[in-house]
């Protein structure tokens, strides 16, 4: 078989591998399996399987399903520990009920909202493999996905889709205010985590880059906002947006009016 070009740079690439395996190291740690037995876990897009070595490294069992044949070419020819499968995750995950302990998945989740083909729809799509990756995990066990959203918009779409297959969790932000060192990690509990549901701390910050959400839906059109007025909220969510770096129009006698219907 001839293993593309692309495939083999990226493997080959010390950089690419260095930052590969640094990412599914912190994926692994974030998982808080425990130390005392060998854990199996599921490696979603596991590529040449560098970050199955990882897994390797910490003494655990996995399998990985990738879509690209050429990239599963090389897992194979280097000899890695676990069994990779040519599959399309956005058609499901393959595999029994409570079969995994834990699952890790490192710069694939954000593909799924892509529409590369015709009959591509990323809500089925998204919909079909948290479905399927909630029913192959034990109940209690993590799925942790490093990604890289194109906006918040899709990353509401990815939580969204979660959320709705019974998944509870949150964001974890590394490095929240560098360029080069920001990382983003989903980290997902299938049904009530056993070790507790707090979110783990993120790496270089204070604490304030976690965000949690569960699976509860809000009732009513309007959402709670405690017990400050409409334009304490509205001055409180224009701030949120100034740290972000984001532009805000300014502050008004205006401001948290509300309107006047006009004829």
């Amino acid at each position: 078989a001839v293993v593309s070009t692309q495939s083999t740079g990226y493997t080959s690439n010390s950089r690419i591998i260095e930052i590969q395996m640094s990412m599914s190291s912190r994926a692994i740690e974030l998982l808080n399996l425990p130390e005392d037995q060998p854990s199996f876990i599921l490696d979603v897009g596991c590529g040449s399987g560098l970050s199955g070595e990882a897994i390797t490294e910490e003494g655990h069992f996995w399998v990985g399903m990738d879509i690209s044949p050429s990239m599963l070419e090389i897992a194979v020819e280097r000899e890695v520990e676990g069994d990779v499968i040519l599959s399309d995750i956005g058609e499901g995950v393959p595999f029994r009920a409570g079969t995994f302990d834990g699952v890790v998945s490192i710069s694939v989740l954000q593909w799924l909202c892509n529409a590369d083909k015709v009959s591509h729809n990323p809500f089925k799509r998204l919909r079909k493999f948290f479905t399927m990756l909630y029913s192959s995990m034990r109940q209690g066990g993590r799925a942790v996905f490093q990604l890289y959203p194109e906006s918040p918009k899709q990353m509401e779409l990815i939580t969204e889709q979660a959320t709705r297959c019974g998944f509870t969790g949150g964001v974890v932000v590394d490095y929240p205010n560098s360029t080069k060192a920001k990382k983003i990690f989903l980290c997902l509990f299938a049904g009530v985590p056993v070790l507790g549901a707090q979110l783990p701390r993120a790496l270089g910050t204070e604490g304030e880059d976690t965000v949690q959400y569960s699976n509860e839906r809000q009732t009513g059109k309007k959402r709670k906002r405690g017990e400050i007025s409409k334009k304490e909220w509205i001055q409180n969510k224009k701030q949120r947006r100034r740290v972000q770096g984001k532009e805000v129009t300014m502050d008004s006698k205006y401001t948290g009016r509300k309107r006047k219907p006009k004829f």
